[in-house]
């Protein structure tokens, strides 16, 4: 993914709706071919849709709405299907597969704006574009800035029409994945909610499930759409929780999880703000156990009670062997 980088902007600056699935892989140095969500969320700003899943049926699926979503012509943008490499890459799981014919229905013809074996109509496609707009006879033509910005525009569209391509979905094939957006888990009465995507999702359920046992009124919120940010969404998913505990299989180095930052972002000016606290786990592909998801969350609702949930300012890594190699926390 990382030696393609700079392609993946092209596909997206000329608005093919291209679908690419990612088997999330730890990136170098040192070298791993084991699962984290570096990858995946590095590629987040190159103008590429992008959705996580928990599934290999979900992956499947999520590549035919994907393509719906994409092909649209209020979108024409490409999009990823991320899912956890070995975790799911390299497991065998039962999956429908649905029939061409329904499939066929289900996607529509694809009714480009670019056709490039149209040799009776020769174009030019990204030559080097002025920052201005270029002024002539038979019409002004847009400026690099005013591509920029149909692409931003196409991905604030696109997430009205994700939700509306997953109902459709829905009612054509019987499997639902939340609305489209992301899967609550347990989410009506929660007044402590997980956030977190595809594998470290799949395993907060049981966490759930656990801490609900104890008494605890948590819930989940699984992020299925990643790009573009659903920050409505999310609003109001989260408008009733007092604290939001996010899971990051990743880490913005020298600022903290990227989902984290990302959802502190788009809760910063909600009217009902919860808390947020986040921790980084699993890197390189190492395992996530329920039992260190239940620490963190129990530790930020000790944070909360003693209102120093917000106050701590490095980055949390849970499952890291320090000790194991002479080391403590405090050394660093």
């Amino acid at each position: 993914l990382a030696y393609m980088y700079e392609l993946l902007c092209w596909a997206a600056g000329s608005r093919l709706p291209v679908v690419m699935c990612i088997a999330t892989r730890a990136l170098g140095a040192p070298w791993s071919v084991w699962t984290d969500h570096q990858d995946a969320f590095s590629v987040r700003d190159v103008g590429f849709m992008q959705q996580f899943v928990e599934s290999n049926q979900e992956a499947y699926d999520t590549v035919l709405m994907s393509y719906r979503v994409a092909e649209d012509p209020r979108v024409y943008l490409p999009a990823f299907v991320s899912y956890d490499g070995y975790i799911l890459s390299h497991t065998m799981m039962s999956v429908q597969i649905e029939d061409d014919d329904k499939v066929k229905e289900f996607l529509p013809p694809l009714k480009h704006h670019l056709h490039l074996t149209d040799f009776d109509n020769v174009r030019s496609v990204n030559p080097v574009t002025p920052p201005d707009l270029t002024k002539r006879p038979e019409g002004n033509t847009p400026g690099y800035y005013e591509f920029r910005y149909a692409m931003q525009k196409a991905h604030e569209y696109s997430i009205d029409i994700v939700e509306e391509v997953a109902q459709d979905f829905a009612e054509k094939f019987g499997r639902a994945y939340g609305n489209g957006i992301y899967k609550p888990y347990q989410a009506d009465d929660a007044e402590v909610l997980i956030f977190a995507v595809a594998s470290v999702a799949s395993e907060s359920r049981g966490v759930v499930d656990t801490l609900r046992n104890e008494g605890l009124k948590v819930g989940l919120i699984s992020l299925k759409l990643y790009r573009p940010f659903p920050i409505e969404h999310l609003r109001k998913a989260f408008s009733t929780a007092k604290l939001v505990v996010v899971f990051d299989r990743d880490v913005g180095y020298g600022v903290e999880g990227i989902l984290c930052a990302e959802l502190k972002t788009a809760l910063y000016a909600a009217d009902n703000r919860p808390k947020i606290r986040g921790f980084v786990v699993g890197l390189g592909g190492r395992d996530i156990t329920a039992d260190q998801l239940i620490g963190g969350v129990k530790l930020a609702i000790q944070e909360q009670e003693s209102r120093d949930v917000e106050k701590n300012t490095h980055v949390e890594f849970i499952g890291v062997h320090l000790e194991e190699l002479g080391f403590k926390k405090e050394d660093f």
